[in-house]
């Protein structure tokens, strides 16, 4: 019979912290609530690190100059849970409205697409199939149109192999399957290059002070993410996706965020859905 390991305790010292250091480089607020997420998420990284204790990791990670043990932190602290086309009246609104507007004023190599918080990926290539069918002609693009960033490299490694097994491509449907994916010997789906062609993963961390983009974007899908912050740390990102959405561009949020009343950057479209104002 198999032993299981005993789970290494975390006392509330410890968790205050880990949650402090998490929010200090992050910005994700991590009430008393999550303990337990924490305690049951790192028990195996603490002990495969050799440490006896949470405390013990705490050291290691400030005494780690190379960063990466706070990297293997956050790739479990973070919250990847996503599926294809998840909040679908986000996808339809961008396929009959947003898009076919945008693409009678641009070509659609000029588009700019973010998707912020992207984690495996699955909204990612989400978009990228709307867009594709919201392209008429069927044209090959020149470059990667869409911007897809996470703090978790785990997550993004998931993303850039673009694989998934049959029940988290269970959300497509078979037409869209068969057009956009090639079902692999372990009847698990591939994604096809014509989307990951399209597609540029990369990792970012809200909390950089600056956004390293080189142009402004039409459409930011910013969507379960916020709920993670807190009202500063919220407000702050609010005002940095601003800057780098172009006049008249839209911003996605989930079902179960919003921006606010007091806000005057961006104004309400219908819910979840955001237009940047423009201010003379």
């Amino acid at each position: 019979m198999e032993v299981l390991p005993v789970l290494l305790d975390i006392s509330d010292k410890e968790f205050r912290k880990i949650s402090e250091l998490v929010y200090a480089n992050f910005g994700i607020n991590l009430t008393d609530k999550k303990k337990a997420l924490v305690k049951g998420r790192l028990n195996k990284v603490v002990r495969n690190r050799g440490c006896k204790s949470f405390d013990e990791y705490y050291q290691a990670i400030l005494g780690d100059t190379k960063g990466e043990i706070l990297i293997e932190l956050i790739n479990q602290i973070s919250t990847n849970h996503t599926f294809f086309f998840r909040e679908k009246a986000h996808f339809d609104y961008l396929a009959d409205d947003v898009l076919p507007r945008l693409l009678t004023e641009i070509e659609p190599d000029d588009l700019r697409i973010w998707c912020a918080g992207c984690a495996t990926g699955e909204e990612a290539y989400s978009l990228a199939i709307t867009l594709r069918e919201a392209v008429k002609d069927k044209r090959s693009f020149r470059g990667r149109v869409i911007l897809a960033t996470d703090i978790s490299v785990k997550a993004l490694e998931t993303a850039q192999r673009g694989v998934y097994s049959r029940e988290r491509a269970g959300n497509v449907s078979d037409s869209i399957r068969r057009k956009y994916f090639d079902q692999l010997p372990d009847s698990s789906f591939q994604v096809k290059q014509e989307l990951m062609d399209i597609v540029l993963f990369r990792r970012l961390n809200f909390l950089s002070q600056t956004y390293p983009f080189k142009s402004r974007f039409h459409i930011v899908f910013c969507r379960n993410v916020m709920i993670y912050f807190d009202t500063p740390t919220k407000e702050t990102l609010i005002h940095k996706i601003s800057q780098v959405t172009r006049d008249n561009g839209y911003l996605f949020v989930g079902h179960s965020e919003t921006l606010g009343r007091e806000q005057q950057l961006y104004s309400y479209v219908q819910p979840a859905v955001y237009m940047k104002a423009v201010h003379d």
